[in-house]
């Protein structure tokens, strides 16, 4: 073979891309210097650049890993999908008998039955290697299991889990179609809040929607935890941790042991909530850090009142069903904090012991609200409650990078191609997770996080689900150009999260837009998992825009998302203008404005033919004309595009709460930074400007015109 080849097979075989399809069908052949960089932030030590490797040095490495995968006892893990004989092969001196068990998580212990496998024995280092295949009982129960293999001279073992074939949670919701809302819960404020969005609110928000909307479900913004304290980062989609939750959104008066504060203590806690309830009439830019800095140095003072006998032990219960997962996080908030001199700052001791239990606690704290605001949403009557939103990485600095760091790959940052919402790429800065090292964990990290936070939610929606199968890796601070994909087990990750939702009783969502192949969606949708829906972006097969009858049962569909301007703003041409004024197009702003105006005719009519617009859509005609400066109600359009929307055959409705009030700023411009534009950070304000609050929901005109039209 000739070096390009030996580097494309070493690459394939550590299941980097050696070339791919882009947005617009082009096939892309990978750089050189991108796989060696790839294959080097794997692990694989060839060097690139003025070390690159001789051809001899790559097939070195080949035969490398092929010896290493043939003297490998058992896989790092095995996942089998319940139902299923899951055959997986087992590597043993040649010659030598090969028992395998399995031990059950009831403590049962079950044989594993060994099938045909001629494959032929490896000599090396000296020792003859041969191959046996072994395969699982079809009648395992769920769970996570464990190999057990002893023969001649050794014994290995390694995770089993054995998953659902299908996720049972959406098959009702398939038969009885609902709808729901989607909030950025920062956004959105009541007469108490602190200038922002909390657990209170979150509440809320659900019994709001559930009442006058008739919502089933409230989808709201990641509530992954930031920095341990101030300054934090604004988006929601890059935290510190995955796992664990922000403690920027506590409702500090909601904590039991505020009953206890000392005089002085009360009066400073009520002269920061007045001080902050004011902002909540601004539209205004939400800052976040006075907010939190206020917040934490009331918590601190609340985590020295004594609590009771019984909050006390649910406390550590709590601290005991998080275990060295909670341990390691609360650990590095604490290091972080007193090497900032944060906890000094605020005249607390420095004490390490102190500082780690005082981040457990807000842990415990955040759990309770959450839990309670799930406890509102479905006394509300709501049959899914609260839908957390899983957020693809974290941030390259933040505790998951530190704590989870075996499982990482640092030197890559994921990412996305170029495509429509950005023609230069996207870096979102995030390690991604290295494929082999999360395997021989067991996938434990994946499930731990899971189960963390489907505890209080009935639903998760997995953003970029897409890279459960494959994730644009990027070599650190290069373009996103420069990127390849590395491809997952999929079987193992998506069957992981079918498990854990299914033992949580919870749906799952999967954003599955952007590039992908179209063999992904087939798979999502026959483990149960819904897709993602978009009006703007869905096409139909025969042509022109997605007839109503077309859109998939099995999804969650919506006129628009986090990453577009309300749909007031799309109308009026919003994302075209911002993202002209960003430098972010490639080609001639008129012709970008010119196609986009095109296709929303198109989709306008499409909507038009079914009968959506009760007033007939030509009464709006300025929204069909060239010149879209001249801004008219875009109510009737809103109210129409939502019915036709709860007219689809999808098993979820989904109603934008900036598209219920006539919001026009987009909450996030995606490949933006906060000196560009203000993402992340835009209160819910009505079509005019003004600010709203979840007391202002039931009255508000536009309000309960769209969700009627939303409702189903």
């Amino acid at each position: 073979m000739t070096y390009i080849e030996e580097l494309k097979t070493l690459a394939a075989a550590h299941s980097v891309a050696t070339s791919y399809y882009s947005s617009t069908g082009e096939h892309i052949e990978v750089s050189e210097d991108t796989l060696l960089k790839t294959l080097n932030a794997l692990g694989v030590n060839v060097g690139f650049g003025e070390n690159a490797p001789t051809e001899e040095a790559l097939r070195a490495a080949i035969n490398e890993f092929e010896d290493a995968k043939f003297t490998r006892s058992l896989p790092p893990c095995v996942v089998a999908v319940q139902g299923d004989e899951h055959v997986f092969p087992v590597h043993v001196h040649d010659g030598a008998e090969a028992k395998v068990s399995i031990a059950l998580e009831t403590g049962e212990v079950v044989p594993a039955h060994q099938v045909e496998n001629w494959s032929p024995s490896r000599e090396i280092n000296g020792i003859q290697w041969g191959e046996a295949s072994f395969a699982t009982p079809k009648n395992l129960p769920l769970g996570w299991h464990t190999l057990h293999l002893v023969t001649e001279g050794l014994t290995a073992s390694c995770q089993l889990v054995v998953t659902p074939a299908r996720l049972s949670t959406a098959d009702s919701l398939v038969t009885s179609p609902v709808t729901g809302v989607m909030a950025q819960l920062y956004s959105v404020r009541s007469r108490d809040s602190w200038g922002m969005g909390d657990f209170r609110d979150l509440g809320a928000i659900a019994e709001a929607t559930a009442t006058t909307a008739g919502a089933q479900f409230l989808l709201i913004n990641p509530l992954h935890a930031g920095e341990p304290f101030a300054p934090i980062e604004d988006s929601p989609y890059l935290p510190t941790s995955r796992r664990f939750i922000n403690p920027l959104y506590i409702h500090v008066e909601d904590i039991d042991e505020v009953a206890g504060l000392a005089p002085q203590d009360r009066a400073t806690l009520e002269s920061y909530a007045k001080q902050f309830r004011a902002l909540n009439d601004t539209p205004d830019i939400i800052e976040r850090n006075p907010i939190f800095q206020a917040k934490l140095e009331i918590l601190h003072k609340l985590f020295h009142v004594s609590r009771s006998p019984e909050r006390e032990q649910a406390f550590r219960e709590y601290c005991e069903t998080e275990g060295a997962g909670l341990e390691a996080f609360a650990t590095w908030c604490a290091e972080k904090t007193i090497a900032a001199g944060a906890m000094a700052h605020n005249s607390h001791s420095a004490d390490m012991a102190e500082a780690t239990d005082f981040y457990r606690w807000l842990q415990w704290i955040c759990d309770q609200q959450l839990g309670a605001a799930q406890a509102r949403a479905k006394a509300a009557g709501m049959r899914i409650g609260i839908m957390a939103d899983l957020a693809v990485g974290v941030h390259p600095g933040g505790a998951d990078a530190a704590t989870l760091a075996p499982y990482l790959a640092p030197a890559a940052s994921v990412g996305a191609p170029p495509d429509g919402y950005n023609q230069f790429g996207q870096d979102w800065s995030q390690p991604p997770w290295h494929p082999v090292k999360l395997a021989e964990a067991g996938y434990a990290p994946w499930r731990d996080m899971l189960r963390t936070v489907l505890r209080h939610s009935g639903g998760i929606r997995v953003d970029h689900i897409l890279g459960l199968f494959r994730l644009w890796w990027i070599p650190r601070m290069q373009s996103p150009t420069t990127g390849t994909y590395v491809y997952y087990d999929y079987n193992a990750l998506v069957g992981i999260l079918v498990l854990e939702a299914e033992r949580a009783g919870a749906v799952v969502i999967g954003e599955d837009l952007g590039t992908f192949e179209a063999w992904v969606q087939d798979v999502l949708g026959a483990r149960g998992i819904m897709g993602t829906s978009v009006l703007w972006f869905e096409g139909s097969p025969s042509g022109g825009p997605r007839h109503q009858g077309e859109y998939r049962p099995l999804a969650l569909t919506s006129v628009t998302t986090h990453d577009l301007p309300p749909t007031a703003g799309m109308l009026y041409g919003e994302h075209i203008a911002l993202r002209h004024r960003l430098g972010l197009f490639t080609r001639d702003v008129a012709d970008e404005d010119a196609d986009d105006l095109r296709w929303q005719n198109e989709i306008l009519q499409r909507i038009a033919d079914t009968g959506s617009f009760q007033n007939g859509p030509l009464e709006n005609k300025h929204f069909y004309d060239s010149n879209r400066t001249e801004r008219g109600d875009a109510l009737d359009l809103i109210a129409g595009m939502h019915r036709f929307i709860a007219g689809t055959p999808s098993a979820l409705a989904c109603l934008s709460l900036v598209d219920l009030v006539g919001d026009v700023r987009a909450q996030n411009q995606p490949g933006t930074c906060r000196d560009q534009y203000p993402n992340w950070c835009v209160p819910l304000c009505d079509s005019k400007g003004q600010p709203l609050l979840i007391e202002d929901f039931a009255t508000h005109p536009a309000f309960r015109k769209i969700a009627e039209a939303g409702r189903r």
